[in-house]
Order: structure tokens, then C-alpha cells, then sequence
């Protein structure tokens, strides 16, 4: 007999529900939630034994994408099973990672797996929040040791600036706010927003609406967790040999930690090295006998050298490269790098080097996303970034885009979107920026939102302004005591508390992205760290508009043009022509692109205007509508009758020259005065009652 459990929260009218007992119980911990019209199943589950010799906790998480949540068959016309997850799962999964990993205890060495899988949608809303919340829920039912519930809703704003949960895609593409956050009843977590220029304040606004919610939600899955007897399951942690500690301790003093220091990645790891090569010189001994680990003693120096470096920042507001905490590295812009190319922006910062490359393609050229969880859809304009083993010094296989790729591709896209003229605002181009990471000391996908804009502006793109990004960090104590970093590198990334990627102009933001090591952030913290990048984010503008003040006037020589002009959608088909045979034929004719939408829009690319000029003629003339009075040359005789000759006016058009039309003197025999073949000069005088065209000879002459 099932025991089924359930327990619901109002979300502004409609009811988020858990359920437990029904389905997958043989799982450590399972949970339905449902929303709306949206229904998942998220599990927790834990290894029974740890993962030897790992210094990171082993958590995976992934979303699992269903076309028959869809109600559809998958479009592959050989393979229908699910493959490799679609971008918009993998981005899903990395979203439950962040704010749940940072509330596991520290040291876990058990595997801990986390899986939501999609069950049912009506294809109109994201299911990233959900998901969030439903593997938390999991968590708590599955006795897996966890710091407090996590849960995480999506926001949109109207038009008069007010806020609502769970908006459409089609009102989020449209709206000026796309926001998914998450955290605990206490503090915000996590957060992944895009903005059509909001400013500051709004979008504190928009994370205490949030907060609220998630606040509802969190009580609400301890609430039931409490209903059920949960076997609380005991983790192993890794062990290391507190004589290491002490080794640490003995032969380096702290002035060695904060001796530490340099300019440049590779002044700074040559600096921490030879700290290294120290304190195991001074242990060899110990390490031959194995009464000491290397191992143990470099995660020891980690953790020291990691206090030694906050505490400094806290105490004399210096950081590894001398900087003050709001001071931003050496700047650099350049564009126009490669001619050929449709637009290139090389940006630097400190070490960090982000090369992007702009490509305009025809409207054909944009990509047709058919993800499960919502209706097929196109993308005018695309972001890839790459980050090659190279450009951080290593050495490793190519395996091709990871998840990180992805995710910072995306922010970079999400980053742009609001300032990429639309087609319809009469830019019909297909846009691809690929951002190459050519080195990295932190910040590299702020990096390519920067390259990314120098890049736009050289191609001549018309963007309603021009946007860079910057990494906040933050640094703490036990004591409350706190400094907000700008423009982060890698070390500070990795020991500081906070990693907040901010990007906008001067007066608005348009996308958000925050991960915290931290059990949460205080809204007021929040508040300083947005202005702080504000002030940053003005200043890296300054910097790339003094390689290129303002968007070209022109795109490139080399980027194609797009000519629109309408047609009457009823000669679509004559266009096309059978099997495609016409506009096949007219694009080989004249090395052309031509796409052609349902309302008659006609759209012709090319590199070549005086090619893309025939085929637009070549197009007219295919779907000209005569009019009366209109003369025709080179007209085609193709069939003499005793009673006139049909003729071929336009390409497969012909009407019949009446033997009365043919001259002005009586014409006894037809074929005395046409043969086919025969090229002759017609007019149009009229349409019979039947709708058919009629020509004239004599009106010709007469003229």
C-alpha cells in the first residue's frame, strides 16, 4: 500500500506542490513538486562509501530533458531517443548545483547525486526554479547532511515596473527582466538575471520580491520534511594528518604567506612555488620516511596561505598584485584586428585575454532550437566562448564544449541580447560571436562580453549601447568585517567568498550572475557590491571606447547585405517553384541567399551587390503583377492560332495577342505575320471578363 504524502504552498494564486510515496521509492530521497501546469521528479542520493585521494566535494547534478513531457516525438528523423542534454539542461543543472553545493558540510568525500527529471509541461515556462527546489526537497528526504532548505523562484517585471513569479518564455523575451534566484530563508544564494537596463535599485527591488517566496518555500520543505522519519546517513570526510598542520606552521611564518605576491599569473606562481618548495625542503626527510604526506602538507599550506591572504585584505585593503580592493587591472581594447573578418575585439585585463570575432550571416543562418520543454524556436543571434588548456598554461585533451563553456557562453549572450537590434526592428541579419579565451587569470567570461562589444561596434552592428562586465569578489571574517573586490583574479576567486558577474552600461544592468561560498548574502552587501561595480563597469567603457568611440557607420565589405522587399504571398510558390527548382536555380544564377517568410517578405543576401540587384530583378520579374498600359519587349511567340498568338510576356506568364490586336491593317492569315519563336513588343490593354489578360500589337504602333 503506497503513502502517499502531500504538502502545497500559494504562490501568488497558483500552488507549488511536494509529493512523496508515489513514485521512485527506492531512491534515497524522491519528490514530485508540481507547478502550474509543470511537473518533475527530483532525487538525492549518496554513496555508501567515499571517494579516496579527492580534495572537492563530489556532487552531480544534472536535469533531464523529456520530449513526451512535451507531448512531442523528437525531430531527428533516425534517432528519437534522448541524446546528448540539450544547452538548456545543461544550464538548468549547473543552476542546482550553485546554491546547493556551498550548504553540504565541507569535506565530503561520498559521491552525492542529484538528478530532476521533467514529466510533464505545457512548453510555456522554465522549470530551473522548480528544479532547484525539488532537488532540495530531495535532499531532505534523503537524510543526506545539508546546511538548511534552498529554494529558488524565477521573476519578471511589467510594464509599469511591478514584479510577478513564473513568467512565460514569451514574457520574458518581451519583458525587461528575466531573473531566476535562489537561497535560503536567511540570505540570497545564488542569482542568474538578464535586464534590459535596469537599474540598481530595481533589481534589489526584484531580489527582496524574490526573497519573500523563497522564504514560503524553504519553510514549507522543512515543514513537511518534518511529517517524515528521515534516517539521517553519515558522510565520511577526508582525513589529514594534523603534523602537517604543524609542519606548516614551524617552517613558514606568516611574513612568507604574505610575501606571496606579484603582478602577473605567473610572477604570483612562481612567488607561491617557491613558498612550496620551502616548507617540502624542510619536511624531505619526513616525506622519504612517510611520516609526512606532500599531499597533506600543500593542502595545509592552501588553507594557510588563503588566511594570511584574507586577513591582509581585511587589515590593509592590498591584494596579491598590490591593488586597492576597487582598483581594476591594466586595461586594453583594440579592434579591427583581422580585416576579412566582419567585426574582431581584442580585450585585455591584467593577464586575462578575450578575442572575439564577429560573423553577420543571412536570416537563413539562424539557428532552429527544438528543446522538450518548450515550442520550437529561432536565434538571430549567437555566443560561443572557448577556452582552450592553453590559455591557462595547462596541457589536456580536447574534448570538446564543457558545461562551463556553455555557461559562460550564455551569460555573454544574455549579456548583449537587450542592445542587438531585433528583425523586427528591421535588422533581418543572423548574428555569431565566438569569444577565444587566448589566457585567463580570472574574469575571462567578462572578458568576452567586453571583446564581444568592441566586437559589434567595428562590424558596423547598430547596439542601443555598448556594454562590459565586470567579477566582484568579496572577502569576510568571524567577526563581520568585510571587503568587496573589483575586477578579481583567479587566486582571489578561488580563496575569496563571493563571485558576482556584473555587466551593463553606465546607467543599467543587463546581466547578473553570483555564486557565493557562504551560507548566504545580506541584501545591503548586495546593494554596496552592485554600486561598487557600477563605478568599475564605467571604467572599463572608458577604456574600450578609446579604441572605438562609436559604432561604425558602415558593417564590413566582406559581411553580407540583406535586401527585404515584399511580395504577394501568393506568388510564393512560383518563387520557390516546384520541388524548390526556381529558388534553387536563382541562387546558384546569382550566388545569392534568399529567404522567404510567410507574409510575402523576401529577403536576398550577398556579398555582391550587383548579384544580389539581378536576383531581385530576376524575383520581380517572377512575381510582377502587370497593369494596364504596361509594354513588354522581347515577348515570346509561342503558339500561333487562325484567331491570334498566345504569347510569353514574363517568364511563365502568356496571354493571347488577338488577330485583330496584331497590326493595324486587316490580317487575313496569322502565320503571315508571326512565327513562333518570334521576339515581339506587346501591351497590355486590358483583362476580359474571366480574369484574362489581354495584349495588343497594335496599340504598340499606335503609340
Amino acid at each position: 500500500m503506497k503513502n502517499v504524502q502531500t504538502f502545497s504552498v500559494d504562490l501568488e494564486g497558483r500552488e507549488f506542490t511536494f509529493e512523496t510515496g508515489n513514485l521512485a521509492n527506492l531512491a534515497q530521497g524522491s519528490c514530485v513538486v508540481k507547478y502550474g501546469e509543470s511537473v518533475l521528479l527530483a532525487t538525492a542520493g549518496m554513496s555508501e562509501s567515499p571517494r579516496q585521494g579527492i580534495d572537492f566535494f563530489p556532487m552531480m547534478c544534472d536535469f533531464e530533458s523529456k520530449f513526451y513531457a512535451a507531448g512531442k516525438i523528437k525531430g531527428s528523423r533516425f534517432m528519437k531517443r534522448e541524446g546528448r542534454p540539450p544547452e538548456s539542461a545543461i544550464l538548468i543543472a549547473r543552476m542546482m548545483d550553485r546554491p546547493l553545493r556551498p550548504m553540504f558540510p565541507k569535506g565530503m568525500q561520498n559521491d552525492v547525486q542529484l538528478i530532476a527529471t521533467m514529466l510533464q509541461t505545457d512548453g510555456t515556462r522554465s522549470l530551473a526554479a522548480t528544479a532547484i527546489t525539488g532537488a532540495s526537497m530531495a535532499v531532505q528526504l534523503s537524510g543526506i547532511p545539508i546546511e538548511a532548505p534552498v529554494s529558488a523562484v524565477r521573476v519578471g517585471m511589467k510594464e509599469d515596473g511591478s514584479f510577478f513569479l513564473d513568467p512565460t518564455f514569451e514574457e520574458s523575451e518581451k519583458g525587461d527582466l528575466d531573473l531566476v534566484i535562489a537561497g535560503s530563508e536567511e540570505a540570497i544564494m545564488m542569482v542568474e538575471a538578464g535586464a534590459n537596463l535596469v537599474s540598481n535599485d530595481k533589481m534589489i527591488e526584484a531580489f527582496e520580491f524574490a526573497h519573500t517566496h523563497i522564504k514560503k518555500l524553504c519553510v514549507a520543505q522543512r515543514e513537511f520534511a518534518a511529517k517524515h522519519e528521515v534516517v539521517a546517513k553519515e558522510p565520511q570526510f577526508r582525513q589529514i594528518d594534523p603534523a602537517a598542520e604543524v609542519a606548516v606552521d614551524k617552517f613558514l611564518t606568516d611574513s612568507d604567506f604574505e610575501n606571496i605576491s606579484g603582478g602577473s599569473k605567473k610572477e604570483l606562481h612562481t612567488a607561491i612555488h617557491a613558498a612550496e618548495q620551502k616548507l617540502l625542503d624542510a619536511c624531505a626527510d619526513q616525506i622519504e620516511n612517510d611520516e609526512l604526506k606532500k599531499g597533506d602538507l600543500l593542502e595545509f599550506f592552501t588553507k594557510k596561505f588563503k588566511k594570511v591572504l584574507r586577513n591582509q585584505i581585511l587589515k590593509t585593503g592590498k591584494r596579491l598584485d598590490g591593488r586597492g580592493a576597487e582598483e581594476i587591472r591594466t586595461l586594453n581594447s583594440e579592434v579591427g584586428i583581422f580585416p576579412r573578418l566582419h567585426g574582431t575585439g581584442l580585450f585585455e585585463r591584467g593577464d586575462t585575454q578575450a578575442l572575439t570575432v564577429l560573423t553577420v550571416g543571412a536570416p537563413s543562418d539562424e539557428q532552429i532550437l527544438d528543446d522538450p520543454d518548450r515550442p520550437e524556436y529561432k536565434k538571430q543571434y549567437i555566443h560561443h566562448y572557448n577556452f582552450p588548456p592553453y590559455s591557462v598554461g595547462e596541457v589536456r585533451p580536447l574534448r570538446g564544449t564543457g558545461r562551463r563553456e556553455i555557461g559562460h557562453g550564455t551569460l555573454a549572450e544574455r549579456a548583449l541580447e537587450y542592445v542587438i537590434p531585433k528583425k523586427e526592428e528591421n535588422f533581418p541579419y543572423t548574428l555569431r560571436l565566438v569569444s577565444e579565451i587566448l589566457a585567463c587569470n580570472g574574469s575571462s567570461s567578462m572578458a568576452s562580453v567586453c571583446g564581444s562589444t568592441l566586437a559589434l561596434m567595428d562590424g558596423g552592428i547598430p547596439i542601443k549601447s555598448a556594454i562590459s562586465g565586470i567579477a566582484m569578489g568579496l572577502v569576510t571574517d568571524e567577526d563581520g568585517n568585510y571587503k568587496i573586490l573589483s575586477d578579481i583574479q583567479a587566486q582571489e576567486d578561488f580563496c575569496g567568498d563571493m563571485d558576482l558577474k556584473v555587466c551593463g552600461d553606465e546607467n543599467g544592468l543587463t546581466a547578473l550572475q553570483m555564486d557565493i561560498k557562504l551560507k548566504g548574502l545580506d541584501m545591503s552587501l548586495l546593494k554596496e557590491a552592485l554600486a561598487q561595480a557600477t563605478v568599475g563597469r564605467t571604467e572599463i567603457l572608458k577604456s574600450m571606447k578609446s579604441a572605438i568611440p562609436e559604432v561604425r557607420s558602415e558593417m564590413s565589405s566582406f559581411a553580407p547585405r540583406v535586401t527585404s522587399f515584399h511580395i504577394n504571398p501568393e506568388y510564393i510558390r512560383v518563387v520557390i517553384g516546384k520541388g524548390g527548382e526556381t529558388i534553387q536555380g536563382l541562387c546558384a544564377d546569382f550566388d545569392v541567399k534568399i529567404d522567404i517568410e510567410d507574409d510575402g517578405l523576401v529577403m536576398v543576401s550577398s556579398v555582391d551587390g550587383e548579384k544580389a540587384k539581378g536576383a531581385i530583378a530576376a524575383i520581380k520579374a517572377l512575381t510582377y503583377e502587370p497593369e494596364v498600359g504596361d509594354v513588354f519587349e522581347n515577348a515570346t511567340v509561342k503558339n500561333v492560332m487562325d484567331f491570334g498568338a498566345f504569347v510569353e510576356y514574363l517568364p511563365g506568364k502568356e496571354a493571347l495577342v488577338h488577330v485583330s490586336e496584331i497590326a493595324n491593317h486587316r490580317v487575313e492569315n496569322v502565320s503571315d505575320e508571326l512565327k513562333e519563336g518570334q521576339k515581339i513588343t506587346v501591351k497590355l490593354i486590358g483583362v476580359d471578363k474571366m480574369g484574362r489578360t489581354q495584349l495588343s500589337m497594335k496599340a504598340v504602333e499606335d503609340k
